[in-house]
């Protein structure tokens, strides 16, 4: 959870036949797949019967939830899906995507997706149909791709692989050393931070001051990093510009100590308010889209942001920042993500979210027991 047409077929826009806020279900043959015609996947069906139009002023809004069924027609295991939602390309709330990492879908074996989300239309766009679905990008179990890739499919799903199957060797090798009851135990532990994780939101706008705190003293924060033995690049000085809850124009300097080039570094940042606590606020990627960094270069991680820090609904003081490498990309494809011994020396799997993996092995422990755990590791 990110050419051959199976037309559920193109219509005329319905806005005209819509009054202000009235909410009807999508008319049938509303929405197409498209599938290439080389592609991984096969169209079995879809539903899309509680899906809504509402038109609201010059525009529609499309309330969608739809279920989709795929078939794997490769001879190779599937281990991840994005898929485009488009209902139109240049308008801004008019495109969306679903994802799916941590899948394993055998040959000839189907794989159900839920699209459940909101895009607006133009509400004088005619023609064509209301919401198109394509593919953007399948991952296989050899880590190979195949897909436009249009969102970065590739490496956001390869990344994914990589920490599933990090993730599952260490649950792995909790069994093999303490049992069946130290792997219920780490399950439980796993449980138990993702309830306890502070639930922060972060709100992204361009650089500049929000007038709700102009009046708040501002000053600028060094970050500390936390240092990965193995971490093809590292982070060697970064800041950002502090007001009340809001960091403004983070900047962070790194270098590659690898002998490949790199053309992306995602940080991980943390946050820390007035009492010591710890969230996790999100990753900060690289600006620079064409960035190509060679061995032993260094360069600057810039964002013109300003980010905007909540808690339960009520701004939180910043009081410190942390930064840590979470994910490279070399030129050639490749990836590197932590290990599990680097999370958990730094303490970091206490704020961290779990990686989907944990996610979906953690609720197959909740709800089936132990038993049904150790059988699905034992598939991999």
């Amino acid at each position: 959870m990110w050419s051959k047409a199976f037309p559920l077929a193109a219509v005329a826009f319905l806005g005209a036949g819509l009054l202000p806020a009235q909410d009807q279900p999508l008319p049938q043959n509303a929405v197409t797949i498209n599938l290439p015609d080389n592609s991984p996947l096969a169209f079995l069906s879809s539903t899309y019967s509680d899906s809504r139009a509402t038109a609201r002023g010059a525009a529609m809004v499309l309330d969608l939830h739809m279920s989709l069924t795929l078939r794997n027609t490769t001879p190779n295991r599937i281990h991840g899906v994005t898929l485009r939602v488009v209902t139109q390309e240049a308008t801004l709330g008019g495109k969306g995507s679903v994802t799916y990492p941590s899948l394993n879908v055998g040959p000839g074996e189907a794989l159900p997706v839920r699209i459940d989300m909101q895009l607006l239309r133009p509400s004088q766009a005619i023609g064509g149909p209301l919401v198109q679905v394509d593919l953007d990008g399948v991952l296989f179990q050899d880590l190979s791709f195949f897909g436009p890739d249009r969102l970065n499919s590739r490496r956001t799903l390869t990344a994914c692989e990589l920490e599933a199957r990090r993730d599952r060797e260490h649950f792995k090798r909790v069994l093999a050393q303490g049992g069946v009851e130290a792997l219920a135990r780490e399950m439980r532990d796993s449980l138990a931070r993702q309830a306890e994780a502070g639930q922060l939101a972060v709100a992204v706008s361009r650089a500049g001051r929000a007038v709700t705190t102009a009046a708040i003293p501002e000053h600028t924060e060094e970050f500390a990093f936390l240092q990965f033995p193995d971490s093809p690049v590292e982070p060697l000085k970064g800041s950002a510009v502090l007001s009340g809850n809001e960091a403004r124009a983070p900047r962070i300097e790194v270098r590659n100590r690898a002998n490949r080039a790199v053309k992306y570094v995602e940080m991980g940042w943390i946050v820390s308010d007035s009492s010591g606590h710890r969230y996790m606020a999100g990753s900060l990627p690289s600006a620079d889209r064409d960035m190509t960094l060679a061995p032993g270069q260094t360069v600057p991680v810039l964002q013109d942001t300003t980010l905007s820090f909540t808690a339960k609904g009520r701004p939180i003081q910043l009081q410190r920042m942390i930064g840590f490498v979470n994910q490279v990309e070399f030129s050639d494809g490749r990836i590197w993500v932590p290990n599990r011994d680097s999370l958990a020396n730094t303490s970091l799997l206490s704020v961290l979210p779990p990686s989907p993996e944990e996610q979906r092995l953690s609720d197959l422990y909740r709800r089936k027991g132990v038993a049904a755990l150790i059988t699905e590791l034992s598939k991999y």
